[in-house]
């Protein structure tokens, strides 16, 4: 209600309410549009049919269409980091931000994970000369959905069910930059010790008693060659040399030697944005180098892939010299992404889902790999040893494997 005493404080926040609400309106309006540089995409405009949660969401919608709302972020930051001599506390857990799924207790009273839960988590770690790590990479092995015991069970099972059916299975686990690159990791960080001793005990099941092909002695003496990391500073993921390194490594698997002539040479250098600034609130581009493969040592066989894998993709080709010739099914992640060019030259006959799509269509998947001889998995490290991925959902592995028991090869 209008109190005549509080006439001139209420008439001032009526204008400064318009202004907000009002000037991001306008600017949509004149065409201006405001370009997404967080690691979401902007909120959406609240629909009248929503009822009273039209006026809760407009809100965020002003925030994001707020003018200058980016550089106002990065000044907050730079004096933060200059004056303070910190980041500002936007890289903690938002609840705007989901975090691929609930984090349960802990079964043992454990100090640094109380620590972890009551200070909350930072999104990102940041590391030495600039590098930048995901955060969850420490948090889902420290508080994890699922016990690691589940975890390699699961991975056993779908590879017995797999190797039932008549078909050959390769499972391979991409590291987590964390994992992969640790020498820029901050040297004390919440979860550092637990996430350690997790990963440690990860990795030493996960090929002794699942067969996982490691390929962390491949990606290291690649980035010896190379002479720097197989991983990007400022992206979670490999670059296109892990993605070679990857291809090149499954391809032996199915068919040893296949690669014997393989020759690798520079193409073009892309400028790609990277995923780890925006949650951040930032930007920043990194040059990401790709590669032409030859199968033969002569004829250039890899090609650009521009389409995702959600739903399944298929990449045919003529039969050649140094190609696999073997039907492959490949279940993979976005670490995938950046190896089709070269799974496009170095298969005659693949098809790659992502393991997304396992958790909303699981007899899909089960019946895309049913049309194949060989069975695949590229799974990245944090998805498993957090117990999030799934294809560690014992009723996934079920479906997948009576698919393939419905057309066994003989």
């Amino acid at each position: 209600m209008y109190r005549p005493r509080h006439g001139k404080r209420q008439f001032g926040a009526l204008i400064s309410a318009g202004v907000f609400f009002c000037v991001p309106l306008l600017l949509l309006i004149l065409g201006v549009r405001p370009e997404a540089f967080e690691n979401r995409p902007l909120s959406q405009f609240p629909s009248l049919g929503q009822g009273w949660r039209f006026f809760t969401s407009l809100s965020p919608w002003a925030i994001d269409y707020l003018p200058f709302r980016e550089n106002a972020i990065q000044a907050e930051d730079g004096i933060s980091r200059s004056v303070f001599g910190e980041a500002p506390p936007n890289d903690q857990a938002d609840e705007s931000v989901p975090v691929q799924g609930p984090i349960p207790e802990p079964s043992h009273p454990d100090p640094e994970r109380d620590k972890m839960r009551s200070a909350g988590y930072p999104e990102v770690l940041e590391g030495k000369k600039g590098w930048l790590y995901l955060g969850y990479d420490t948090l889902g092995a420290c508080l994890p959905e699922r016990p690691l015991n589940d975890v390699i069970n699961a991975l056993g099972k779908l590879r017995d069910a797999v190797q039932a059916s008549g078909r050959q299975f390769v499972l391979v686990v991409a590291p987590d930059k964390t994992t992969a690159v640790p020498q820029y990791l901050p040297d004390n960080y919440v979860g550092k010790n637990c996430s350690a001793a997790v990963r440690s005990e990860f990795w030493r099941r996960v090929v002794a008693e699942d067969g996982a092909v490691d390929l962390r002695p491949a990606l290291n003496s690649a980035a010896k060659r190379q002479g720097s990391p197989i991983y990007s500073s400022v992206d979670t993921h490999w670059t296109h040399s892990g993605g070679l390194v990857f291809t090149r490594e499954v391809a032996e698997r199915i068919e040893p030697g296949v690669t014997s002539r393989w020759v690798t040479t520079p193409d073009r250098v892309l400028q790609e944005p990277g995923d780890l600034p925006p949650l951040l609130h930032h930007k920043q581009d990194y040059p990401l180098q790709t590669y032409r493969l030859a199968t033969d040592g002569t004829t250039v066989r890899s090609r650009t892939i521009d389409k995702e894998f959600r739903a399944p993709l298929r990449l045919t080709q003529a039969p050649g010299s140094g190609v696999v010739a073997t039907k492959v099914g490949l279940i993979a992640d976005s670490f995938t992404l950046y190896a089709t060019p070269y799974l496009a030259g170095g298969f005659q006959d693949i098809t790659i889902v992502h393991s997304d799509t396992v958790g909303t269509d699981p007899h899909l998947v089960g019946r895309t790999m049913a049309d194949q001889n060989v069975v695949v998995l590229e799974l990245v490290e944090r998805s498993l040893v957090a117990g999030i991925n799934p294809l560690v959902d014992p009723g996934n592995v079920d479906v997948i494997g009576q698919e393939l028991a419905k057309r066994p090869i003989r």
